[in-house]
């Protein structure tokens, strides 16, 4: 069971600026996750790192079908040379309803991209994969740092840590709405949980193998599946259901943080910060780098 206590930002490309980047460094953060990224330069990866000090910013994730491995090699290279160690490249192969015209099997086309990459010299150790299934796991255990799954629950944490051993660096994302009112946590979670993940294959079979049912997946989801997806309550509870995922085996979980319509994000950030006990501007946390 891992002790360490390292928590991370989720968000999507188009949200991220400097400001925020900036904001969240300050208050504790340790990495700065950029969700749906096809980007083949890393430009918001570079505006992020230079907008901080010493934080990870990680892709989570490039997708390998819209994305060129030796553009991102290069682009990784630049990056590493003007921040040393502090870029983590993630990368996945997305969802077969995207892709239909070019799909193949996922691990074949992650393998290749792969493979790219280290025609390149970009270090596993530097790189990380999206896995939900027990193969990618795998994948990702054998030539990446770890594994960085979406839309998990602390069980699938545990059986990620069985299947990577002891050594192997793992960071679930979580979806969390600070609200103490289960109605209104719902009706920010349950949209961002249904459209489009309830409709895609990839997760719906990976829900399937943590006991959920069609039915508790059909219709927006049930009330119990998004309670597990999208963690809200009281601020012990919030912390206590993260803090789960680290007891079952992870070393870092990036927050997705749902926000309340018409609040400030940053204000909502700083409630995340307190909720979780983190220090402001204690700089650079003592962690394994990512």
């Amino acid at each position: 069971m891992s002790t360490v206590r390292s928590w991370g930002i989720w968000r999507v490309e188009r949200d991220w600026t400097p400001e925020s980047a900036a904001e969240l460094e300050a208050l504790g953060f340790d990495t700065l996750w950029i969700g749906g990224s096809r980007d083949n330069a890393l430009r918001t990866a570079e505006l992020l790192l230079a907008a901080t000090r010493y934080l990870t910013v990680a892709t989570g994730i490039l997708n390998v079908w819209s994305t060129d491995a030796d553009a991102v090699a290069r682009s990784f290279h630049r990056l590493d040379e003007r921040f040393p160690g502090r870029f983590l490249l993630g990368v996945g192969s997305g969802h077969r309803e995207a892709f239909q015209d070019t799909y193949t099997r996922p691990y074949t086309a992650v393998s290749r991209y792969l493979d790219r990459l280290d025609a390149h010299d970009v270090p596993p150790e530097r790189r990380i994969l999206a896995a939900l299934g027990d193969r990618m796991v795998g994948l990702a255990a054998a030539r990446s740092r770890g594994a960085h799954p979406y839309l998990v629950t602390p069980a699938h944490t545990a059986h990620a840590r069985e299947l990577l051993g002891p050594a192997v660096y793992l960071a679930p994302e979580q979806k969390v709405v600070l609200d103490r009112d289960p109605v209104t946590a719902r009706s920010i979670g349950r949209p961002v949980v249904a459209e489009p993940y309830l409709r895609l294959a990839n997760y719906r079979n990976s829900l399937r193998t943590l006991g959920y049912t069609d039915a508790q997946m059909d219709h927006g989801g049930s009330d119990s599946l998004i309670d597990d997806l999208v963690v809200h309550g009281e601020p012990d509870t919030v912390r206590a259901r993260l803090e789960a995922h680290v007891e079952h085996g992870a070393d870092h979980v990036a927050v997705q943080l749902l926000m309340h319509p018409g609040r400030d994000p940053l204000e909502e950030f700083r409630e995340l910060a307190a909720v979780l006990d983190l220090r402001p501007d204690s700089g650079p946390p003592d962690r394994v780098q990512g």
